[in-house]
């Protein structure tokens, strides 16, 4: 049976590293673009611990939408990869649990006061890359989005 990630005190540390990195760019907006979701030129990869949070959300939101067409293709936007997880109306339905590289994606549409603190955010991103191989000792490293999408989630419990 897999481990329920959301019953596990790494779960409250990963979202308090998420608080941090949001924190950092509060004062910075987005056009709400929606290049970071789509995945023609750049994907995130997520460590394994954001892995378990976005599984999470995925079994809140009722799962993982259905593929497109017989072919199993992902679906496209502008003849480009687009996150399944965005909903019809191109929103993230699993926002509060996104990964920290669909946080983090500094696009020139990004705008703000002075410079994005991008080395705090680097840090940040170290401590989850430290957080994750705390709890996925076999397996912590990042991993394509889209590949650990299709993987499922019972992938993640050979990492641990």
């Amino acid at each position: 049976m897999t481990r329920r990630f959301k019953d596990e005190p790494a779960r409250a540390e990963l979202l308090a590293l998420y608080k941090e990195v949001d924190a950092l760019q509060g004062d910075f907006t987005c056009d709400l673009s929606q290049e970071c979701c789509s995945f023609g030129e750049r994907e995130p990869y997520p460590t394994t611990v954001e892995l378990a949070e976005v599984w999470e959300a995925v079994r809140a939101i009722g799962g993982l939408p259905k593929k497109r067409t017989g072919r199993g293709r992902l679906p496209l936007l502008n003849d480009e990869l687009r996150c399944p997880l965005l909903g019809p109306e191109g929103r993230c339905r699993i926002y509060a649990s996104r990964p920290f590289g669909c946080r983090t994606f500094f696009c020139e549409r990004v705008q703000g006061p002075g410079k994005l603190p991008r080395k705090e955010v680097q840090v940040l991103g170290q401590r989850v890359a430290q957080l994750s191989a705390k709890v996925f000792r076999r397996d912590p490293r990042p991993r394509s989005f889209l590949a650990a999408l299709e993987a499922g989630e019972g992938a993640l419990e050979k990492c641990r």
